[in-house]
């Protein structure tokens, strides 16, 4: 058993994009379902969640955009609403970093750049996301530890919205 796993991400738009395994399986793929009323989708593909018996959580997770792009809310396959907001909180005004709580009440950080992310759990880097090179056929690589298997889908759709938020400069529009 692999103590990382690496999945390639093809498409550059945080709304419209797919993850693969090494091994070219689909992992996750992320749609919008409504262009008049953006409502997004993060799945995670049973083809590759079938090689990993430690996957836990939801299988999808729905993004629902309010008005003009900004924040709105999501949910976990049928759960409860919550706000996009309570999955970008910042702690120090200034601070790139965005903290999130799993449904298990984990507490996790993501240090957010254009150009690379990563997910702590206390002091362990558990995620690590990052732009290809020029000359790669991908968009980007995200590397994942075996510990983060029981919480994958919400740690990618953590990471949509932190690219969203970049993309869409939800910061600056608070």
């Amino acid at each position: 058993m692999s103590n990382v796993y690496a999945l390639l991400q093809f498409g550059s738009d945080p709304r419209a994009c797919r993850f693969e395994d090494l091994e070219e399986r689909a992992a996750f793929t992320v749609a919008t379902l409504h262009q008049n009323l953006p409502v997004i989708k993060v799945a995670r593909e049973a083809m590759w969640s079938q090689q990993h018996p430690d996957i836990m959580g939801p299988e999808n997770a729905f993004l629902y955009l309010g008005p003009s792009d900004t924040r709105g809310y999501m949910a976990y396959g049928n759960s409860e609403q919550i706000p996009m907001a309570n999955h970008l909180r910042q702690k120090r005004e200034g601070s790139s970093s965005r903290h999130f709580t799993t449904r298990t009440g984990k507490e996790l950080k993501w240090k957010v750049s254009p150009q690379r992310m990563e997910c702590v759990d206390g002091r362990t880097t558990i995620a690590t996301w990052e732009l290809s090179e020029p000359e790669d056929v991908f968009s980007a690589r995200l590397v994942i530890k075996h510990s983060a298997l029981s919480f994958v889908t919400e740690l990618l759709t953590t990471l949509i919205l932190n690219r969203m938020a970049l993309a869409l400069e939800w910061d600056k529009k608070a």
